[in-house]
């Protein structure tokens, strides 16, 4: 799948690469009301972050301040060092509800040829290597079968996949998932998880909000939990631990056979 190559990540004249993402304390605003406060962490080239923390809990703010749509109070939050807004160009983003009709008459093909139009350009049409890149897209996602089909007759999950499919086809250094994984079937699940995987391995950044902590372990380097403020960020076995979970939700996490489980989210 060669046209689906992601560029080279940029690298700083220090050691290591430039933070795909960098969240530097920093304070997230809807106007002059604080939504997110104290976020601080990277997300690296070829890693992927889980956000996880309850409903309401600034996930969906925080991706967004990635893309440039949320005020930043105070601290920064930069990618590849450049502000959000001046840096879209190198990421994809997967909304928790997509706008798109499901009955509005438009094949899977079309769906994913979308991701295309901010390098081809909104009035020119796609050419062959839109379609190549669109077609390795949907095959990364398990759906190049379903190309000619109406994108409304496909399940939730499989919509899900062409979603991602969409973002994919937009060659980004980083992918901003916000629940991908609600409500999808396991086969779904399992093809989502394998597509990520396998652009982690070429390099793209991936951060992803997810109430599954299972899909958090499986997928993911690092996590930040959540909840009107940062409670952690950091590897696995440093975050997800129980006293942390019942920092974050309360009454709603709690431990079955000394795993942390959380309800009620």
């Amino acid at each position: 799948m060669s046209a689906l190559a992601l560029p080279s990540p940029r690298t700083e004249a220090g050691p290591g690469p430039l933070p795909a993402i960098a969240f530097d304390h920093a304070c997230l605003c809807y106007g002059s009301t604080t939504v997110l406060d104290g976020v601080h962490g990277t997300v690296l080239p070829g890693q992927a972050v889980a956000l996880v923390g309850p409903n309401g809990a600034g996930k969906s703010t925080l991706i967004k301040s990635a893309l440039g749509l949320v005020r930043v109070g105070s601290g920064t939050v930069s990618v590849y060092g450049q502000r959000p807004a001046a840096a879209r160009s190198r990421t994809a983003y997967v909304p928790q509800a997509d706008t798109l009709d499901p009955e509005f008459p438009v094949t899977v093909g079309q769906v994913v040829l979308m991701g295309r139009y901010r390098a081809a350009g909104w009035l020119r049409r796609p050419g062959r290597r839109d379609r190549a890149i669109a077609a390795d897209a949907l095959e990364l996602v398990g759906l190049a079968a379903r190309t000619d089909d109406r994108f409304g007759t496909l399940s939730g999950g499989q919509r899900q996949r062409v979603l991602l499919a969409r973002a994919i086809a937009q060659q980004a250094d980083v992918l901003l998932l916000d629940e991908p994984f609600n409500g999808v079937d396991a086969v779904s699940r399992d093809a989502l998880l394998g597509a990520l995987r396998e652009l982690l391995s070429g390099g793209a950044a991936v951060l992803v909000s997810t109430h599954d902590l299972t899909v958090a372990r499986d997928l993911c380097a690092q996590v930040c939990l959540l909840n009107g403020r940062q409670f952690a960020f950091g590897p696995l076995e440093q975050t997800l631990t129980a006293d942390n979970l019942r920092c974050c939700y309360g009454s709603h996490a709690f431990e079955v056979d000394g795993s942390a489980i959380v309800a009620g989210t």
